[in-house]
């Protein structure tokens, strides 16, 4: 069983944006990473508004100390990735980049699954990103049946050396224990938010095995998280709904990293800056009763 490992104190403080966990290991990882979804179109379709912003942003996410970069081949399709070879390639020694495979876009924009030829698709993240190897890839689940056959797919390339950490998104517990059968799963990554908790119990159970739990629109992602005792703390801890959101996800377990998606060097800073948040126990209380 692999032992999860944060690095500086999860009581209390965070130890600012740089706190890590280590992972399998050897993946070291800040626990506040960016999603790249953000820089493509709406509904990360298309072009970009901003080419060059979203190459800024990138630049500044680096800057900033973040080592964890969440991204897919199909968003855009094919522009976040390109646009972080763009800002970002040579890549820095320690920075981590992490793909989702199992989907492809149709002309319409909508999601199609596809995860009958991975490993075209793990070869394409790796041209357009510029890279020998994927620091990691997660599996998006198609529903709710088995995953072996891709999974096992996905093993096979990890064992050619073309993916370094195997992960799992939109999967439920019983596709977890399938999956860890194949291979080991390092990370899981699923919608999961203070008002949406469907996963409490699994979040838990991978804190005692050691995998990360990645959660996805953590802010809620195209429809932003609202509530009344959200907005309640906001303001009785003088930071904005988003902020207090990221900081109550630190805190709810160790496993956890974070991948907010912005396209704005200003809100990328104001995400950031949600990890040297401190809440109050009262504020927690009111954020768990939520």
């Amino acid at each position: 069983m692999n032992a999860l490992c944060p690095t500086g104190s999860y009581a209390g403080r965070l130890g600012g944006m740089n706190t890590t966990i280590t992972l399998a290991d050897d993946l070291v990882l800040t626990r506040m990473g960016y999603g790249a979804m953000q820089l493509a179109g709406p509904n990360a379709f298309g072009p970009p508004r901003d080419r060059a912003e979203a190459v800024r942003v990138l630049r500044a996410a680096v800057d900033l100390g973040i080592t964890h970069i969440d991204t897919s081949d199909y968003y855009g399709p094919f522009v976040t990735n390109e646009i972080i070879r763009e800002a970002l390639h040579p890549y820095a020694p320690d920075l981590r980049i992490v793909t989702k495979l199992g989907f492809r876009r149709g002309p319409d924009g909508s999601w199609v699954p596809s995860s009958h030829n991975l490993r075209e698709q793990v070869q394409d993240n790796l041209k357009r990103l510029g890279l020998d190897a994927l620091d990691g890839a997660n599996l998006r689940a198609e529903g709710p049946g088995s995953i072996a056959d891709a999974f096992g797919e996905l093993a096979e390339l990890r064992r050619e050396g073309l993916v370094r950490h195997l992960g799992l998104s939109n999967v439920n517990a019983e596709q977890v224990a399938e999956a860890r059968k194949i291979a080991p799963v390092v990370f899981v990554q699923n919608m999961y938010n203070v008002v949406l908790r469907d996963d409490d119990a699994l979040i838990d159970e991978l804190a005692a095995e050691g995998i990360g739990y990645v959660p996805f629109f953590p802010l809620g992602g195209f429809t932003p998280v609202q509530s009344e005792g959200l907005d309640e703390v906001a303001g009785s801890v003088g930071a904005s709904v988003q902020q207090v959101a990221l900081a109550w996800l630190l805190r709810r377990s160790p496993n956890i990293l974070l991948i907010p998606g912005t396209s704005s060097v200003a809100h990328l800073r104001e995400n950031v800056a949600a990890a040297d948040l401190e809440l109050p126990g009262e504020a927690i209380a009111r954020l768990n009763s939520l």
